[in-house]
């Protein structure tokens, strides 16, 4: 592997009851996080290959940890996103290169299809700032139910000279949707949109 990764960080999160109502089954979140060496920070670079080769890496890593996580099969994840923060000394083309040519690819591998565009977000930031990763379900976008985000935060990232690189992935969408919209079960999943 390329990117020169300092720690990585995984955990699920599971919503039991709300509003009163008891959630069964309950519906989980599970959340990669790998922080990496920026490779150039510091220093105006145009050609962003090898961030973009670290998107690719970093994809699949994720995403398959994602999906371990929250124990089941590539086929039974519902929805994704991905996010970056870049840390001092590193500008926002990072993230975005790190997240838009290649981690896409890798990501749809490891939850089995994917044919929605795969939320994101990135921003600029520092130790113990959260970032939001948007969450959309991962084969129709018209799915209402799975719009969604999960933050994530850690305590000592990203440090000057490094950048946070997130994959969520659900089981499930929201708890108790009520907002219309195609629903999971008749989506389709042949134009990324239905």
């Amino acid at each position: 592997m390329s990117a020169d990764i300092r720690k990585i960080a995984v955990w699920v999160e599971e919503t039991h009851r709300e509003i009163g109502q008891t959630i069964s089954p309950p519906t989980r979140k599970a959340v990669a996080v790998a922080v990496i060496q920026n490779p150039f920070a510091g220093s105006y670079t145009r050609d962003l290959t090898p961030l973009m080769d670290i998107g690719a890496e970093l994809g699949g890593l994720l995403g398959d940890k994602c999906v371990a996580a929250l124990g089941i099969t590539p086929a039974q994840a519902e929805s994704y996103g991905k996010a970056a923060m870049v840390g001092e000394g590193g500008e926002l083309e990072h993230a975005a290169a790190i997240l838009h040519p290649k981690l896409g690819a890798p990501l749809r591998k490891a939850v089995e299809k994917g044919a929605a565009l795969v939320p994101s977000s990135k921003k600029m930031g520092g130790p113990g700032q959260v970032l939001d990763v948007p969450l959309g379900h991962k084969d129709a976008a018209y799915v209402r139910s799975h719009f969604d985000g999960i933050e994530v935060r850690l305590n000592d990232a990203p440090r000057a000279g490094e950048i946070l690189v997130a994959v969520a992935v659900t089981d499930s969408g929201r708890p108790l949707p009520r907002v219309g919209g195609l629903s999971h079960e008749d989506a389709e999943g042949k134009d990324g949109l239905r």
